[in-house]
C-alpha cells in the first residue's frame, strides 16, 4: 500500500480502463480473492488510522463497494475490534462476491445494526463505488451527513460515495464545516477524479493498493508527475544564461499585478526582468525591487524575450496583444490577455498560428477564463476539467494550465498532468500573477513549455504547502519572493 503525496509520480486511469483491469484480475485469481484482498487492505489501513479504536462504523452499500466493507468488517472482527455495519441494500440482489463477504462477516460475529452507532473512533464509507451513477439518497445520504459531522476520521473505500472517479465531480450533498479528517484507499488504479475538482476535499489523504495486480497494459488518461528535480546552476553561467522576461500589463491602478509577476520571475531565476507597464504615469522605478527594469510596454523588443502578458492589463491589453503574439519568442498569457483573446477572432487566429511557427505559448486560465475561451459556462469547465484542459490545448496549440483544485496541465497529444501541490492559502489576489511570472522564468531558461508549466505549478503550490503554520498569512508578494529558482 502506498500513500500518495505531491511527490508521487504515477499514471491515472479512467473508469472504463479500471473496469477492464478489474475483470482481467478477477479472471486470473480464485473466486472471491480480489474482494478478500480489498477488504483486508481496508482493514489494515483502518487499524493504522485508529489503532486504539474500539468501535468502527462501516456503512455498506448495495454493490461490490459494500462487499469490500463487509470483508473489512470480518477482518476487523477477527482482530479484536468492534465493527458495526449498517447496510443500505437488499441482500438478495447483492453481486455474488459481495454476498459471499456478507456471509463471512456474519459468520465472524459482526454486528449489523439498522442505525449508525452514537459514536465511533473511525467511520468507513463503503456505500457507493466507481460504478454508481446516482447520487446518495435516503439512508445513504443521511449516513454520509452523520459520518462527516462526526469528529472521527472517515475512510472511503475506493472512492468517496457520490464522487465521479473520472471528473472529480461529487453528487453527494456537501458537508460545510465537516469536522472529520478524510482518507481514501483506492484499488487497482489511481483515478483522476480523486485529485481534481471536488475530489481532493472529498478524498483527503489517498492511499493506493494494487491488490497484487501490477501491470495494466492500459493507456493512462492523465498522470501525477511528482516533484520536479532541482538542477544545479553551472558556475560558468551568467545572467544571459537564464534569459530575459518581459512582463506586459499594469494599466492604470493595476500596476501591482505586473510587478508581482515580475518579482516572481526575478526570484524564480530569470536573468533579467523588464516590466512593461501600460500606465504611462507609472513611476520609472520600483524602489522596493530596483532589479526590475520598468519600461513603457510599447518600447520593448520581444523578439528575444519570454513575454508574460495580461497581468493587470485591463482593456488596454488589447492594443498591444497583436504585437506580443506576433513577436514574442516565448509567451505566457494570463488574466486580461485571455479575456481579450476570448472575444476577438483575429487574436485567436494569431494565437493558434504561434504553434505553427514553433513559438511556445502557455496559457493560465482559471475556470471562468477557460469558459470564455471555449464559449461555455464555468460549470461546464468544472464538470470535466481534464477534458476542458485538453480542448484548450488542442484548439489554441498551447500548453494549457487550468488552475483550481488539482490544477491540470495539458499539451496536445499527451496525457495531461494533475498537480497535487497547493491549498486554500493561494485563494488570495495576485497569486495567479505570481504563477505566470514563475512560468515565464522557466521558459526564459529554455525549459520545454510543458515542463516549464508543470514545474512552476508544482513549486508555486509547494510554497503554500510548506508555509509555516505560525507565520503571517501568505500574500502574493510573499509568495513571489519565495519563488525558487
Amino acid at each position: 500500500m502506498q500513500r500518495i503525496t505531491p511527490a508521487t509520480a504515477c499514471d491515472l486511469f479512467d473508469i472504463a480502463a479500471t473496469r477492464r483491469i478489474e475483470q482481467a484480475a478477477a479472471a486470473a485469481l480464485p473466486a472471491h480473492a480480489l474482494m478478500q484482498r480489498a477488504g483486508l487492505a481496508v482493514a489494515r489501513l483502518a487499524m493504522a488510522l485508529a489503532p486504539h479504536a474500539r468501535t468502527i462504523w462501516i456503512a455498506c452499500g448495495p454493490g461490490n463497494n459494500g462487499g469490500d466493507g463487509f470483508e473489512a468488517a470480518a477482518q476487523l472482527q477477527h482482530r479484536g475490534f468492534l465493527p458495526i455495519v449498517t447496510f443500505a441494500g437488499d441482500e438478495t440482489r447483492l453481486p455474488p462476491d459481495a454476498g459471499a463477504s456478507l456471509q463471512r462477516a456474519r459468520d465472524a460475529g459482526v454486528i449489523f445494526a439498522p442505525e449508525p452507532p452514537a459514536s465511533c473512533e473511525l467511520a468507513i464509507d463503503a456505500l457507493l463505488g466507481i460504478g454508481s451513477s446516482r447520487p446518495p439518497a435516503n439512508a445513504m445520504a443521511d449516513w454520509l451527513r452523520r459520518m462527516h459531522a462526526m469528529a472521527a476520521p472517515v475512510l472511503s473505500v475506493d472512492v468517496p460515495s457520490g464522487l465521479n472517479a473520472d471528473t472529480g465531480v461529487s453528487s453527494a450533498t456537501p458537508h460545510p464545516g465537516a469536522l472529520s479528517p478524510r482518507f481514501c484507499v483506492t484499488f487497482l488504479t489511481l483515478k483522476p477524479g480523486l485529485f481534481t475538482a471536488q475530489g481532493r476535499d472529498a478524498a483527503g489523504t489517498v492511499w493506493f493498493d494494487d491488490l497484487g495486480c501490477s501491470g495494466t497494459g492500459e493507456a493512462p488518461v492523465a498522470r501525477l508527475a511528482g516533484a520536479p528535480t532541482n538542477a544545479p546552476r553551472s558556475h560558468a553561467s551568467h545572467k544571459g544564461s537564464y534569459g530575459d522576461v518581459a512582463v506586459i500589463g499594469g494599466t492604470s491602478g493595476m500596476a501591482g499585478a505586473a510587478l508581482l509577476a515580475g518579482s516572481a520571475a526575478l526570484h524564480a531565476g530569470a536573468g533579467r526582468v523588464f516590466v512593461g507597464l501600460l500606465d504611462a504615469s507609472a513611476a520609472p522605478v520600483d524602489p522596493a525591487q530596483p532589479e526590475l527594469m520598468l519600461r513603457d510596454a510599447r518600447s520593448l523588443d520581444l523578439s528575444g524575450m519570454t513575454a508574460v502578458c495580461g497581468c493587470g492589463g485591463g482593456t488596454d491589453i488589447r492594443a498591444v496583444l497583436p504585437r506580443v503574439l506576433a513577436t514574442a519568442a516565448a509567451l505566457v498569457l494570463d488574466a486580461d490577455a485571455l479575456n481579450a483573446i476570448a472575444v476577438d477572432g483575429a487574436l485567436q487566429a494569431q494565437l493558434a498560428s504561434r504553434a505553427r511557427r514553433g513559438r511556445p505559448t502557455v496559457i493560465t486560465p482559471h475556470p471562468l477564463e477557460a469558459a470564455r475561451l471555449l464559449d461555455c459556462a464555468a460549470a461546464d469547465i468544472q464538470a470535466d476539467r481534464l477534458a476542458a484542459a485538453r480542448e484548450l490545448a488542442s484548439r489554441y496549440g498551447v500548453v494549457a494550465v487550468l488552475k483550481g483544485s488539482g490544477t491540470v496541465i495539458a499539451e496536445g497529444g499527451a496525457p495531461p498532468t494533475v498537480n497535487l501541490t497547493g491549498n486554500a492559502r493561494l485563494a488570495t489576489a495576485g497569486t495567479g500573477d505570481v504563477l505566470a511570472g514563475m512560468i515565464g522564468a522557466a521558459l526564459a531558461a529554455q525549459r520545454p513549455p510543458f515542463e516549464a508549466a508543470r514545474e512552476a505549478v508544482w513549486r508555486h503550490g509547494h510554497i503554500a504547502d510548506t508555509w509555516p503554520p505560525g507565520a503571517p498569512p501568505l500574500t502574493a508578494g510573499a509568495l513571489a519572493r519565495q519563488a525558487p529558482c
